[in-house]
């Protein structure tokens, strides 16, 4: 292939990250290889052409979507804070459904997935956008299997990603499958930027702490869970506090909350983990021992398995810290305290 056509439709209060990101990646590569095999000609089109101006005002330039016909290797959506309008822009959702057919690949930045998901491109298949909107997506598009965790998801030739900043790490991933991984990994470090981002979107929401069930017996055992974390709580004590069998507790806490009670008290441990991290600097053991976990070993072996992260590098990345450089939170008897 003499060149990858990258089709990028826009609308009237897009995103501007979501456009520029991974238009600056594919540009990049373009860069680190110039004039050669399967270089990628971008092309911006819209419905209200030929200047569009994005939800920072940034204004871009583009061509009617008629230019856009004719075979495309990759048609990119962005999201916006302008969404519902371009969710009721009938002319611009049916071009999208059409487009896609004509396209070797589809993809969609943060919202972008509810324009593919509107224009029926994603029913039967594994999607993500914005932690913040996953629920709403699934509960628009019930036909659309939603998975909120990942940065980004692969299904087929549709690859939908998550919050703004995550359409790089996805144009990355595309470059990848392009030109191998190498190449990825030099336009990566020519752009400063991780190569492949260790764990999903629960790095940056705490989403599940705010499920809590409509049944009351089952949102009393929830908070009951919350106050008390820090203790081994066995199934069977948490269904007493809400007044029913263990077998009746674990299906309708499954039904109303998404998840096993065991699974949903070791992701509560964790997020209050993570909290920790961020705003104190108590060691790995103390956080171990106040939000329940047997031991610091099985802390570690949970949080790298969440997130994919060990508890100090996570710290590192995400801590608070104040103007003068102390870490948030933590009063002097915890910093001086040990493990």
């Amino acid at each position: 292939m003499l060149e990858r056509r990258v089709v990028v439709v826009v609308y009237p209060g897009a995103q501007a990250l979501d456009i520029t990101g991974p238009i600056e990646v594919f540009d990049t590569a373009n860069r680190r290889r110039p004039g050669e095999e399967g270089e990628y000609r971008i092309e911006i089109v819209s419905a209200r052409a030929p200047r569009v101006r994005t939800s920072t005002g940034i204004v871009i330039e583009a061509e009617p979507l008629r230019t856009g016909e004719g075979p495309i290797d990759t048609l990119l959506v962005p999201g916006g804070w302008s969404l519902p309008d371009a969710l009721a822009d009938r002319e611009l959702v049916s071009w999208i459904g059409r487009a896609a057919v004509r396209s070797r690949r589809v993809v969609s930045v943060c919202g972008g997935a509810f324009l593919l998901a509107e224009a029926g491109l994603l029913n039967g298949r594994r999607a993500t956008t914005h932690w913040a909107f996953c629920d709403e997506l699934a509960r628009r598009y019930p036909e659309v299997a939603v998975d909120p965790d990942p940065i980004f998801v692969w299904d087929g030739d549709y690859v939908t990603s998550a919050g703004v900043a995550t359409g790089i790490d996805l144009a990355l991933a595309l470059v990848e499958a392009d030109h191998g991984a190498s190449f990825a990994l030099e336009v990566a470090r020519f752009l400063v930027l991780f190569f492949k981002r260790n764990g999903g979107q629960s790095q940056f929401s705490t989403i599940l702490e705010a499920q809590l069930a409509d049944r009351p017996p089952i949102r009393a055992a929830q908070e009951w869970i919350l106050e008390n974390l820090e203790q081994p709580l066995p199934v069977p004590e948490v269904a007493q506090h809400a007044n029913m069998s263990v077998r009746n507790f674990a299906r309708v806490f499954r039904r109303e909350v998404g998840t096993p009670p065991a699974q949903y008290i070791e992701r509560m441990r964790i997020a209050r983990a993570r909290k920790l991290l961020e705003s104190t600097d108590l060691p790995a053991g103390q956080i171990a021992r106040r939000c329940g976990f047997a031991s610091a070993e099985t802390f570690f072996r949970s949080f790298g398995r969440a997130l994919e992260l060990t508890p100090g590098e996570y710290r590192r990345r995400f801590q608070a810290l104040a103007p003068a450089g102390l870490v948030l939170g933590a009063g002097p008897a915890e910093r001086s305290s040990t493990p």
